[in-house]
């Protein structure tokens, strides 16, 4: 999921004398967050402008939004939430729209599903009369959410009449301590029906017919709290006993619903809205041989003459936006090593088409958002040992550096605030103008084809060569990642507001001088800015520029493998259970700031402070989830250590542990002794929990999943991003059929050209077609594959199930479009 968070409006005020209010705003998956915006200060209508992607872990059934009112004293207090259904995802793909808030109460806050079986049965009594008797079995619950970091759960169930009123006292469950996924097993028995004349033709007796149609059995599921405000709901269900008519017994899993009184009293317009653009994405990928026709297509693109007829950039003429065709096509060819011929080719088009060399590489065109891309992925590290020491030394120690003179605060010094900004922008250029040998060699290679290509066009001008390269390296890389350093993770939230600004003015800076222009001063519109920037004036500066220009786009460097400093890789708060290496004492669970770089994995009481623990790189011999049984914790990893010691961890949320858990497996993938087996559960109580054996030393009895590839910088599935690439052709299928149309139109009348077909760029309309053509089928075959999968898998599904729960909307969609189209068919 790709989300941008954009801005709130008409907040409702706070009740003190100044009204406003400290807002930021999460994002959730049902109940669990997994992202958290800025705080904006003071104001009614926040702007937050922020994105975040993620790939979502597990299954959800709302995406939810929440925003909320900052306090320093008590916890922080909600102001409304938007929430959406998964089902519903598609009506707000890639568009910008206002939600408005809603209410949050318990009543409303509802996630996890509920496994029922039902039986209704005659009994004759001792007189011959016979009455009707309900078995309700609670058998056990998945997902309930956790309510301040614990979850108790037990169910009651009711017997409920005509008109909703209780025909049975509440029967209860035994409490599950410490479980979102309690296993309840509990059966409990209601008299439905008073006892009538025995009638053995019929199931019951017309009038008791009626009677038990109005019925319904009602579960509802809480968590036992230890406050005195008593428990709190999780969720209900509610049954009517009119489909026991057709059969006696009925077993099946539901989704918990909310309470139907939820708040509906108050209007919706009182709270306030959130403006979102939500791009969601579900791909069902098929293993690899099913993707050659596509892939051998699209990876032969950088040979297609001329680039424009290839696979890859037909694709980059269709999409809505370039970004959308970038970014899986970047993985793809990084993954089979195909990234610098296929960039080198489509740059070497796009700069043969540019008539200005000042406007080189300035548009949003394919090329650019395929190095953006690149660079995001090859260079993150490389922004890590540049950058990362000093960006978290401007945050932690607040040097005053605002410079318009508008902007000062009261007792600020102008002079000694140019200094310390001076300061700063002269440290962050050195460590950039002095890193070229630790830049990564794919992004090297690029830089060197784009410098070659843009010499060769524009031979009378002598600083193209480095323009190509200083507006991606300067403009789109360093000058963005100092800017807003949380989207680069160089740092875990967004820098307060001064540090926010003192990071623009510095990355302004840093833009102006990479950029390497004439009239330095005429950059600003702002003469504050112009004034600072004389500082920089100096002829020493451009040269250092061009060095590092030279340095990074130059082919045939050394190896900078051999460069064995440490790379802080990443690095936070997590929780962590003793390791036990004393025999006595408890194993409790602590919170520790663990960090990791190329060279161990380490935690310490708190960021900064000496490491209580270090495990060296080559000593991780395994990363595995753990099961939440073990201690009944959600989101748990193991590191597996020699002699078979374990580090047990819990991260944040779902996001966080597979984001740890992929990137400790990709740093440990080439060592030698790494485990083929492992333990899902923990040694407790003298026995593995999984397989029950009791000496703590035996082998694993589950086979390792960490299979990922050695190199940290990528972790792609190549199959994945050809699905990826098919869904995008698949979607923009009308444009691709416009297309064909516009090479014939072409190859056969080359007059003015007509006005539908303008807007692609066709060099070769034979080449272009053929391509086409091939691009066509490919998406033809893979259409019809993954509509046998649906039929077949709709024929395998029960509604009802584990994995389709009654309330699964998505699912009964689903259901439905299947029998159109197999009516259709028919």
């Amino acid at each position: 999921v790709c989300l941008s968070l954009g801005e709130a409006k008409n907040l409702p005020t706070y009740p003190g004398p100044n009204k406003m209010r400290d807002c930021y705003c999460t994002v959730n998956l049902d109940q669990e967050e997994v992202f958290r915006t800025k705080i904006v200060e003071k104001s009614l209508c926040p702007f937050y402008g922020e994105d975040f992607y993620c790939e979502i872990p597990r299954t959800f059934r709302h995406l939810s939004f929440y925003i909320f009112d900052r306090d320093v004293f008590r916890r922080d207090s909600i102001i409304g939430k938007v929430a959406i259904q998964k089902e519903d995802l598609q009506k707000y793909h890639n568009r910008d729209t206002w939600f408005q808030l809603q209410h949050v109460d318990a009543d409303s806050e509802v996630q996890g599903k509920v496994h029922l079986e039902l039986r209704l049965s005659e009994v004759i009594t001792d007189t011959g009369v016979v009455c009707h008797k309900l078995a309700t079995r609670v058998l056990e619950c998945q997902g309930l959410p956790i309510v301040n970091g614990q979850c108790d759960p037990y169910a009651t169930v009711t017997l409920a009449g005509p008109s909703r009123q209780v025909l049975s006292e509440a029967k209860k469950t035994k409490v599950k301590k410490k479980t979102n996924n309690p296993h309840f097993d509990e059966v409990f028995y209601f008299e439905v029906t008073r006892p009538s004349s025995y009638n053995k033709k019929s199931h019951f007796d017309i009038e008791d017919v009626d009677e038990v149609d109005k019925m319904e059995i009602r579960v509802d599921l809480w968590n036992a709290s230890n406050l005195k405000f008593g428990d709190e709901f999780l969720g209900e269900l509610r049954l009517p006993l009119k489909f026991l008519r057709q059969s006696s017994s009925y077993e099946a899993w539901y989704f918990l619903q909310p309470r139907d009184n939820g708040n509906k009293s108050l209007k919706p317009d009182d709270l306030g809205s959130l403006r979102l653009n939500v791009v969601y994405t579900e791909d069902h990928v098929f293993s690899s041989d099913y993707y050659s026709p596509l892939r051998d297509v699209l990876l032969k693109s950088a040979d297609v003459e001329p680039v424009s007829a290839s696979a890859a950039h037909i694709l980059g003429e269709v999409c809505r936006e370039k970004q959308e065709a970038a970014i899986p096509l970047v993985r793809l060819f990084l993954h089979y090593g195909r990234i610098v011929p296929f960039i080198s080719a489509i740059a070497n088009a796009e700069v043969k088409r540019t008539q200005d060399p000042n406007t080189i590489f300035r548009g949003n065109s394919l090329t650019s958002k395929c190095i953006d891309e690149t660079m995001k992925l090859a260079g993150m590290h490389y922004l890590q040992v540049t950058l990362k020491p000093i960006i978290d030394e401007i945050c932690q120690v607040h040097k005053p550096c605002e410079i318009d003179p508008v902007k000062l605060k009261d007792g600020e010094n102008l002079e000694n605030n140019r200094e310390n900004l001076r300061q700063y922008v002269d440290r962050i250029f050195t460590v950039i103008t002095k890193s070229g040998v630790s830049c990564p060699t794919v992004m090297c290679d690029i830089f060197f084809s784009l410098r070659e290509s843009a010499a060769k066009r524009f031979q009378g001008d002598l600083d193209v060569r480095y323009t190509a390269v200083s507006s991606f390296i300067f403009l789109r890389f360093f000058a963005p990642a100092i800017l807003s350093p949380n989207l680069f993770q160089l740092t875990p939230h967004h820098p307060d507001p001064q540090t926010s600004r003192t990071l623009t003015l510095i990355s302004k800076t840093i833009q102006t001088l990479g950029s390497l222009s004439k009239s330095k001063s005429a950059n600003f519109k702002e003469s504050y800015m112009a004034t600072f920037y004389d500082y920089f004036n100096e002829q020493k500066y451009a040269d250092a520029v061009k060095n590092f220009l030279d340095l990074i786009s130059s082919s045939g460097r050394r190896d900078h493998k051999s460069i064995e400093q440490p790379i802080l890789l990443k690095e936070g708060f997590m929780i962590k259970r003793a390791q036990g290496r004393k025999r006595f004492g408890m194993k409790n669970f602590k919170k520790r700031w663990f960090r990791l770089t190329n060279h161990e994995f380490t935690y310490q009481k708190s960021k900064g402070d000496h490491p209580l623990c270090s495990i060296p790189i080559e000593n991780i011999l395994a990363v595995e989830r753990l099961e939440e049984e073990s201690f009944k914790m959600k989101n748990m990893f193991q590191v597996i250590q020699p002699e078979r010691r374990v580090l047990y961890i819990q991260a944040n949320n779902c996001v966080e542990a597979k984001d740890w858990i992929d990137i400790l497996t990709k740093v440990s993938q080439c060592n030698k002794k790494r485990l083929t087996v492992y333990h899902p559960s923990a040694y407790l109580n003298g026995h593995w929990l999984c397989c029950k054996a009791t000496a703590d030393n035996t082998p694993g009895c589950t086979p390792c999943t960490g299979g990922l590839p050695a190199n940290i910088q990528l972790d792609i599935d190549g199959d994945r991003e050809t699905e990826r690439i098919y869904s995008l052709f698949n979607l923009y299928m009308p444009k691709l059929e416009k297309m064909q149309e516009a090479c014939g139109s072409k190859s056969v009348y080359d007059g003015p050209e007509e006005e539908e077909y303008s807007t692609f760029i066709i060099d070769d309309p034979k080449e272009t077609y053929k391509t086409l053509k091939l691009i066509i089928e490919g998406v033809g075959t893979l259409e019809q594959e993954h509509a046998q999968y649906k039929r077949d898998k709709f024929k395998k599904t029960k509604y009802g199930s584990q994995e389709h729960p009654i309330g699964d909307k998505s699912f009964q969609t689903y259901i439905r479009q299947q029998s159109e189209i197999s009516a259709h068919s028919i």
